[in-house]
């Protein structure tokens, strides 16, 4: 049994959406971060840097925080959702660019855009039009590829679970996803799955799953 330490985040969202695909029971744990339940000592215990998510592994007695280390120890355990031979590095390249760009970029446009829209006009064109740039980036990596990385059409693995949750919140962003008609069709792809429905609402409802 896992215990999945969360909330209604990108990156929350990542774990839950994995779990689910992998049909592998595990107990919600919930985190408020607007009460700053991520600061509790008892959670600090797990995740140091105090940031959601976080897992413990009961059967193994393993507990990792940061998403990157969660999916790539959880895919390799069951053995599912990754890619095989040098394809496998083409899903770390691809996960190590949602964790070190689209996550945290598209992170500082939720900041300037949503939250705090009209504090910082440099802030918000800087941020988007590096979100807008990322975008680009994904939608030529998914010209005629149904996923992110594999061979031929693509292979459904972590490196698409782990970008699709920032794109899903791509009206906080401002973007039009028709302006990027193949990440609109990855995700609305993925969007589909009934693993990412659920998986979506870990672990609280908020929202249905946007569509554009």
């Amino acid at each position: 049994m896992i215990d999945l330490y969360t909330w209604t985040t990108p990156n929350g969202r990542k774990v839950s959406i994995l779990l689910e695909e992998l049909c592998v029971p595990y107990t919600v744990q919930p985190i408020d971060i607007s009460k700053d339940e991520q600061f509790k000592p008892s959670f600090l215990k797990i995740a140091p840097n105090n940031r959601i998510p976080a897992i413990v592994d009961h059967e193994t007695g393993i507990q990792l925080m940061e998403t990157g280390a969660i999916m790539m120890y959880l895919a390799k355990k069951h053995m599912k959702f990754q890619c095989e031979g040098d394809e496998y590095w083409h899903m770390i390249e691809w996960l190590m660019w949602q964790m070190g760009g689209l996550g945290p970029m598209l992170g500082q446009v939720h900041h300037f855009v949503k939250y705090n829209k009209g504090k910082s006009d440099y802030g918000e064109m800087r941020y988007s039009n590096e979100g807008k740039r990322l975008y680009r980036v994904l939608n030529e990596r998914l010209e005629d590829r149904n996923f992110i990385t594999g061979e031929g059409n693509g292979v459904y693995s972590i490196a698409d679970i782990a970008c699709w949750p920032w794109v899903s919140r791509f009206e906080w962003q401002e973007i039009n996803l028709n302006d990027f008609p193949n990440v609109r069709d990855w995700y609305v792809r993925i969007a589909q799955r009934p693993a990412v429905q659920k998986g979506y609402s870990v672990p609280i409802f908020t929202t249905a799953v946007p569509m554009p």
